[in-house]
C-alpha cells in the first residue's frame, strides 16, 4: 500500500481534444487497449475498436458508454464504434481495412495495441505461429492496407504497443515460423522485437508524408494479457497480492499509448521508442536497420503484399 502511494497517481496526459479525430484500436475490448478507448473517447475521438470477440467488444462499448455517461457520445462528443478484426487471419485484417476505407473518410491515429503472450505452440488461420503472426504480421498487415488513408488524413500517428521483454528476442531469419523449435517466452520476446524493428523502418518509410511512427513499452500492467501463464493455486495468493502492489493499472499502462496518440509534446515525432510518457534508448538490435529491411521485406511475402 505504500509502494502504491508513494508511486503516485498515473500519469495521465491531461487535456487537449481529440475532437473530430479517428482511432483505431486494436484489442480495445480489455486491458491497456480498452483504457486507451475510454480516454480517447473522453477526448471526443471517434474510436474505433478492432477486436476479435465482437460479444465481448459490444459488452465493453457498453460498459465504456455507462461509465463515461452522456459525455460520451453525442453532439459534440466522440463516438464509439465496434468493428471485428482478427488478427489471426489475414482474411479479416483485410476484411476490416476493406470496411475502414469505404466507411471512413479519414484516419487520424492507428493503434497497434492488441497482442498474445506465451501461449502454448499454436499456428494462426494462415499457419503462422501465434504470437509472431498476430503480434507482429497481423499489424503489419493492417497498417500497410491503411496507409493511404492515413497519409491523406496527415498530419496522423501509428503507435505500436510493444514491451520492455524485446531484450531477450532475436530474429531468426531462418525459423520465423518456430518449426525448428520453439520458447514460448523467447517467441514473445522476438515479437515484440520485431515491432520495434517494423515501427522503425515504417517511419523512415513515411519521412516527408506527415504520417509518424513510435513505438513503446507499457510496463507490467494488471490485464488479461498473462491468462496463458500458468501460475501454482498455492502462489495465487501471493501473486495477487504483488500484482496488486507493484503492477501497473490497465490505465496507468495505457498512459504512453495516450500520449503518443494525442499529444502535441510528439507531433512530427517520428521512430522514437517511449516508455513513461518519455523517450528511451534502445539497444542496438533493435535499431539495426539492415535486420529491420530485411524483416520487413520478408513479411511482405509471408502476408501476401508480395508474390
Amino acid at each position: 500500500a505504500a509502494w502504491r502511494w508513494l508511486r503516485g497517481a498515473p500519469r495521465a496526459w491531461a487535456g487537449g481534444s481529440m475532437r473530430g479525430k479517428t482511432v483505431i484500436i486494436t484489442g480495445a475490448n480489455s486491458g491497456l487497449g480498452r483504457a486507451a478507448a475510454t480516454e480517447l473517447l473522453r477526448m471526443r475521438a471517434r474510436v474505433i475498436m478492432g477486436c476479435r470477440d465482437r460479444a465481448r467488444a459490444e459488452r465493453a462499448a457498453r460498459e465504456i458508454r455507462a461509465e463515461l455517461g452522456e459525455r460520451a457520445e453525442g453532439e459534440g462528443g466522440g463516438e464509439l464504434v465496434v468493428r471485428e478484426l482478427d488478427l489471426a487471419s489475414l482474411r479479416s485484417v483485410r476484411a476490416f481495412c476493406h470496411r475502414v476505407l469505404q466507411e471512413e473518410p479519414r484516419l487520424d491515429v492507428l493503434i497497434n495495441n492488441a497482442g498474445i503472450f506465451q501461449c502454448p505452440y499454436m499456428k494462426t488461420e494462415d499457419g503462422f505461429e501465434m504470437q509472431f503472426g498476430v503480434n507482429h504480421l497481423g499489424h503489419f498487415l493492417l497498417t500497410n492496407l491503411l496507409l493511404g488513408l492515413l497519409k491523406n488524413s496527415a498530419p496522423s500517428r501509428v503507435v505500436v504497443v510493444s514491451s520492455k521483454l524485446y531484450k531477450y528476442g532475436e530474429i531468426n531469419f531462418e525459423d520465423l515460423n518456430s518449426e525448428i523449435s520453439y520458447n514460448k517466452s523467447f517467441c514473445y520476446s522476438r515479437s515484440k522485437l520485431a515491432n520495434i524493428l517494423f515501427a522503425r523502418e515504417l517511419a523512415r518509410r513515411l519521412e516527408g508524408t506527415g504520417v509518424t511512427v513510435n513505438s513503446l513499452h507499457p510496463g507490467i500492467a494488471r490485464t488479461n494479457l498473462g491468462r496463458y501463464v500458468n501460475i501454482p493455486l498455492l502462489a495465487k495468493p501471493l501473486f495477487n497480492l504483488v500484482s496488486w502492489a507493484f503492477f501497473k493499472t490497465p490505465l496507468e499502462g495505457a498512459q504512453t499509448s495516450i500520449y503518443l496518440a494525442s499529444s502535441p509534446d510528439v507531433e512530427g515525432v517520428s521512430g522514437k521508442y517511449f516508455g513513461d510518457c518519455e523517450e528511451e534508448e534502445l539497444l542496438p538490435k533493435a535499431m539495426d536497420d539492415l535486420v529491420a529491411r530485411k524483416l520487413w521485406d520478408i513479411s511482405e511475402v509471408m502476408v501476401g503484399l508480395l508474390k
